[in-house]
C-alpha cells in the first residue's frame, strides 16, 4: 500500500491516460471518506464543521496543501460544510495526484 501523504505530485507527461475505473476503486481504501463520481473521473468528499469559521480555516488549509502541490481542487463551500472534488483537468480523469491530495487533506484533520 502506498503512503500518499508521503509523495508529491508531479506534472502528467502529454497522454498519459486517466486511471482506470477498477484502478480509481482500488486506490480509494487509501483515502477514506472520498468517492468516486459515476464516471470514475473525479474524486469527492463533503467535510462537516460546526460552523463557518472552522470551514473557511479548513478550506484556507486545504489551500496551502494545493499551492504547494500545484494541483487544485472545484470546492464548494457552506456554512458549515465543504464539499471538495479532485480531478486531473488536462488528462480528463483521475491521476495518483488526486489521490496525493485527498490523503494530504485528509491528514489535516488526522484521518
Amino acid at each position: 500500500m502506498t503512503d500518499f501523504t508521503r509523495k508529491s505530485c508531479k506534472p502528467c507527461a502529454p497522454g498519459t491516460p486517466p486511471l482506470s475505473r477498477d484502478q480509481a476503486t482500488g486506490m480509494l481504501a487509501q483515502v477514506p471518506g472520498w468517492s468516486l463520481n459515476d464516471a470514475a473521473t473525479e474524486l469527492g468528499r463533503t467535510f462537516k464543521f460546526k460552523n463557518y469559521h472552522e470551514t473557511l480555516a479548513f478550506v484556507n488549509a486545504q489551500a496551502w496543501v494545493a499551492h504547494r502541490e500545484d494541483h487544485h481542487p472545484d470546492i464548494e463551500v457552506g456554512y458549515n460544510r465543504c464539499h471538495v472534488r479532485f480531478s486531473t483537468h488536462s488528462i480528463k480523469g483521475l491521476s495518483e495526484n488526486d489521490y496525493i491530495c485527498a490523503a494530504k487533506i485528509n491528514a489535516l484533520l488526522g484521518e
